[in-house]
């Protein structure tokens, strides 16, 4: 079985439950991962120690001064990529300046996996860590992939045209994703973009409707997310405003960290949200059942997404979810069948659905309604976006994408040995 290098910017991450469980499927069927994060994790309990074998944060001055000695000896095997960055495309002088240190990081990242006989290097997201992998793998001189999720290609995707002309297969979690590159990316050959969809828990296909939910005297809103301007909480803190005007009795709970909390915490105190909205911090995945067991309805007003887990986790446990009719999402949520979508930024269309199912909950004659969509719900999560069953198609899909590439060693000419020694 190949060896193949898995690198992600930052791993484990808590948010990124789904690196964590593709190395172990990869890993149970007999390939070896070397797992890589390029900054150092924040340490997590719901990581359960695992950590990353090789993290390229801090750079030690022996790794440089070996990067520097591969980069001169391997000069021809990444000279296309610094034409790229100095001479092609219209990115501004920062851009460039940070893509060449990550092309420096790459040749740091192949000093680190020096006596490991790689065959192949996946990388997860688009972002940096996607030309780390890129440029280690050309000094290589073996194959890499990666998988693209939301904003590493619909926001943030510099370089993506080269990244994605060089990779021998490309992963992204929906339909919509896909397409997008294609439409974008004429000249990428359709059959290396590759969809795998993403998955949660769901246990069995059916369920009982729980009954909690509408014996809440206040109706609960949940939101979960981290506080990032891509997630855009400030679009439901103003909509709380508007709920409260349109004087309906609800709380918000809010779980989830991030950069904006202070932010969040200061529009709370500004609008005299204090008794309605709460933000609950970071909140350990094994807790949030209880979350959404307690929740009228789930909300999501990001800007940008894949397709969200947590819209995923809410579904499986049948709380009515409402989110933006962006990207991936509407091949998760049929408005009124599996969930509700609201007009992306339109504060009246997302305040008037809210409104909307809160007078459902309440009057018996929409309850037969509310009971179809939970369950309708919770059966799309078990056939479409089942964790265990979408791993393995994951899986299956990555070894028989990665069997076509003949193995060769990467250390043939022995420049890494020389590298070492000269030191």
């Amino acid at each position: 079985m190949p060896t193949v290098a898995y690198l992600a910017n930052q791993f484990p991450a808590a948010v990124e439950p789904y690196v964590m469980d593709e190395i172990r499927e990869l890993r149970r069927r007999g390939v070896r991962i070397i797992s890589g994060s390029v900054r150092r994790p924040i340490a997590s309990k719901e990581a359960g120690g695992k950590t990353a074998e090789i993290c390229l944060e801090p750079v030690r001055l022996p790794t440089l001064l070996r990067a520097f000695l591969l980069i001169g000896k391997r000069w021809k095997s990444i000279s296309p990529l610094i034409a790229r960055v100095l001479l092609k495309g219209s990115e501004p002088p920062k851009v460039r300046l940070k893509a060449l240190l990550h092309t420096l990081l790459g040749a740091c990242y192949v000093t680190r996996l020096q006596d490991c006989e790689v065959d192949h290097i996946h990388i997860h997201h688009g972002y940096f860590g996607s030309w780390i992998g890129m440029t280690a793998a050309r000094l290589l001189g073996v194959a890499f992939s990666m998988t693209l999720h939301g904003s590493d290609l619909l926001l943030h995707r510099t370089y993506l045209d080269e990244k994605l002309r060089h990779c021998r297969f490309c992963i992204t979690i929906s339909e919509y994703n896909r397409q997008y590159i294609l439409d974008r990316f004429p000249k990428i050959d359709p059959g290396k973009i590759i969809v795998s969809r993403l998955g949660v828990d769901v246990g069995g296909p059916t369920l009982e409707v729980r009954t909690s939910v509408f014996t809440k005297r206040r109706f609960s809103i949940l939101a979960a997310a981290r506080l990032h301007p891509v997630k855009n909480h400030s679009f439901l803190i103003h909509a709380c405003v508007h709920l409260r005007k349109l004087g309906l009795d609800f709380e918000c709970k809010i779980a989830g960290d991030g950069p904006e909390r202070n932010r969040m915490a200061y529009l709370i105190r500004a609008y005299q949200l204090g008794d309605t909205v709460t933000l609950l911090g970071e909140i350990p995945a094994q807790n949030m059942n209880s979350l959404y067991c307690q929740a009228n309805l789930f909300v999501l007003t990001s800007r940008s997404e894949g397709i969200p887990l947590v819209l995923m986790e809410a579904m499986a446990n049948q709380v009515i979810v409402l989110a933006p009719s962006i990207t991936g999402i509407p091949e998760l949520i049929s408005h009124g069948e599996t969930g509700y979508l609201y007009q992306p930024g339109n504060l009246n269309d997302f305040t008037n659905r809210v409104a909307e199912i809160h007078r459902m909950t309440e009057e018996n004659s929409s309850a037969e309604k509310l009971r179809h969509v939970r369950l309708a719900a919770r059966t799309k999560i078990f056939q479409d976006f089942n964790r265990e069953k979408n791993l393995q198609r994951f899986t299956d899909l990555f070894l028989q994408s990665i069997s076509d590439q003949p193995w060769s060693s990467p250390h043939e000419d022995s420049v890494l040995q020389q590298i070492q020694l000269s030191l």
